[in-house]
């Protein structure tokens, strides 16, 4: 069965197929959820930078500027974490985790990542909500690996 949606007399093909819509296996919808949410964290970060950077007129590296080196720090901290957290998270939702964890694995990786931004600190390097973000996140990652390897335990050992 075809769904046609139009608007006026043009009509419009759905976004996504209706055979592939939510309660298919092959779907990751809590995965793409967390993933445009941490992709809207990842742009203001590097707005920060490139609002810093203009407001300075410094292209790369530094200059004498204390607070830019912070915010690249955030931005990169970011870029480096979230991107296999999320891959994680996929594996996982596709290799059928219940939608309860992912959505508490998800929202738990987007409050830590939002508490190491606001912890990271130029002067003080062991600060508490840098180190609860830290730990939030790989907390995160490891429960998606435990769960995957112990679902690859269970596949290998029928």
């Amino acid at each position: 069965m075809r769904h046609h949606v139009s608007i006026g007399s043009l009509p419009v093909r759905p976004l996504a197929s209706p055979r592939y819509s939510r309660g298919n296996d092959m779907t990751a919808h809590i995965t793409a959820l967390y993933a445009c949410l941490l992709t809207i964290g990842a742009i203001v970060l590097t707005n920060m930078v490139s609002a810093r950077r203009g407001k300075l007129n410094i292209s790369i590296l530094y200059g004498d500027d204390d607070m830019l080196p912070v915010l690249v720090r955030r931005h990169g901290n970011f870029v480096e974490n979230v991107p296999l957290a999320l891959l994680l998270l996929l594996l996982s939702e596709l290799g059928g985790m219940a939608g309860v964890y992912l959505h508490a694995m998800g929202i738990v990786l987007i409050v830590s990542r939002l508490l190491h931004a606001i912890g990271l600190s130029a002067t003080q390097t062991s600060a508490p909500l840098r180190i609860a973000g830290g730990v939030g996140t790989q907390l995160v990652m490891l429960s998606a690996v435990i769960f995957l390897l112990f679902q690859q335990f269970l596949i290998f050992s029928n």
